[in-house]
């Protein structure tokens, strides 16, 4: 079912208006490494290091800096194991999961039509 942006607003606000919720959110999800990093997570839980390789050109500070961001809006869960080495796992939450339902199809159409659209 496709929402109109008339019903957004009517639910949830002036979407446009600065300092709305929706936008500081929109930021953190949005983001290119908050997309990434969403995405490497949708196919299961996943090591700081596996993060790194999978989500390619993201530095240490950035990963580190998204991955905080989404912890604390509630899309990532860490899960830190007592041992030596310490082992440091991310996935999604309920609610990081109920996002992607909804961002795959989005990916998904960038992904099949990214080249035509970067060649205009």
């Amino acid at each position: 079912m496709v929402v109109s942006l008339a019903e957004i607003r009517e639910r949830s606000g002036e979407v446009f208006m600065e300092g709305c919720p929706t936008r500081v959110v929109l930021d953190h999800i949005m983001s290119k490494w908050g997309v990434l990093v969403l995405l490497a997570l949708t196919d299961g839980t996943r090591r700081w290091g596996e993060l790194r390789r999978e989500v390619q050109g993201v530095s240490e500070k950035m990963l580190a800096s998204t991955l905080r961001t989404l912890e604390a809006d509630g899309l990532v869960e860490r899960t830190s194991y007592p041992e030596v080495p310490p082992r440091v796992e991310y996935s999604l939450t309920e609610l990081g999961e109920e996002l992607m339902e909804r961002m795959l199809p989005l990916v998904e159409w960038v992904a099949a039509r990214a080249g035509a659209i970067v060649t205009r």
